[in-house]
């Protein structure tokens, strides 16, 4: 919906009603983010490109880009590709995980696990395992990088970086986001600064952002997570998980919520980096089942139930 729309909306409303509420803080996030849709594209890192970003942030929403496979001169080259398209704001998302400690019986025995896989296709699996995610809590070149670019918004997946790292992004003036599975977490953030919290339900596709894989885990859907958020947080919460449409955009804005995230929604568009392949099995029967596993990275993610996902 346009602002205009909003204005529309909150000039009817009468004083103190909760509509009046709801429209106010949408209005509120949607300037602090600097766009004019109550929309966030999920940064998807690995799928989504500065292209994407740079496409939705034009068409008024909060384009991303997520830099957690890059180096601080990969994530530096995206940010340039995304101003040549746009001078709108957009965000950049690095996750903040703990560092993956090596272990090389545990690696050996992924392999010999993945070994006739691939030899059913005619490869050879690698002598060892490298670490392709990297961690905004270790990565203080990322870290320099961000401060000297500024972009107009950050946000955090995992976890959330030191105090310091929070400190000096506030101070150039990015505006900060995180992402948050429980109550715990999203009161985390809301300790930490950080000026919006991603409510990301059961629901989300890719990588569950929960700050300790290990942790039992409520496993709440969106809908319900944003009604607890907005109750329990006094930050704009932005609401994430099985959203897709402007159906589900305007469910999520009635619930409380300040804005929406989408991600699985851009996967199919001319910008996306998905492949033929996965194109064609999310235009597909395949895409109408789903299922969270560890077999992605170590930490749960939800993909498409096919034979990789068997394999978990």
């Amino acid at each position: 919906m346009p602002l205009a729309v909003y204005r529309g909306m909150l000039a009817a409303a009468p004083a103190g009603c909760r509509a009046q509420e709801m429209i106010m803080n949408t209005r509120h996030l949607v300037q602090l983010l600097g766009i004019e849709l109550p929309i966030i594209q999920a940064p998807m890192a690995g799928v989504s490109s500065p292209a994407m970003a740079a496409a939705v942030s034009e068409a008024g929403a909060l384009g991303s880009i997520g830099v957690g496979a890059v180096d601080a001169g990969g994530a530096q080259t995206m940010i340039a590709a995304v101003r040549e398209r746009t001078a709108r704001p957009f965000n950049v998302n690095l996750f903040c995980h703990r560092p993956a400690v090596a272990n090389d019986d545990i690696e050996s025995a992924w392999i010999d696990r993945f070994r006739g896989l691939f030899a059913r296709y005619g490869a050879a699996p690698p002598d060892r395992l490298s670490e392709i995610y990297r961690s905004l809590v270790t990565d203080d070149a990322m870290l320099r990088m961000l401060v000297a670019e500024r972009p107009a918004v950050v946000s955090f997946h995992f976890g959330l970086p030191p105090t310091d790292a929070i400190g000096a992004l506030r101070d150039v003036g990015i505006v900060l986001l995180a992402s948050a599975t429980n109550l715990a977490e999203a009161r985390a953030i809301t300790a930490a600064g950080v000026d919006a919290v991603v409510g990301q339900g059961w629901e989300g596709g890719g990588h569950r952002g929960v700050f300790d894989p290990d942790a039992p885990d409520d496993r709440l859907g969106t809908a319900a997570l944003v009604r607890q958020f907005v109750g329990a947080v006094d930050l704009p919460v932005i609401a994430a998980g099985g959203i897709m449409d402007g159906a589900s955009i305007a469910a999520a804005l009635r619930l409380g919520a300040a804005a929406a995230q989408l991600g699985t929604a851009f996967l199919a568009s001319d910008e996306s980096l998905a492949d033929a392949g996965y194109r064609a099995a999310l235009a597909g029967d395949a895409a109408r089942q789903t299922t969270m596993v560890r077999a992605v990275s170590g930490r749960p993610a939800r993909i498409l139930a096919n034979k990789f996902a068997a394999l978990d």
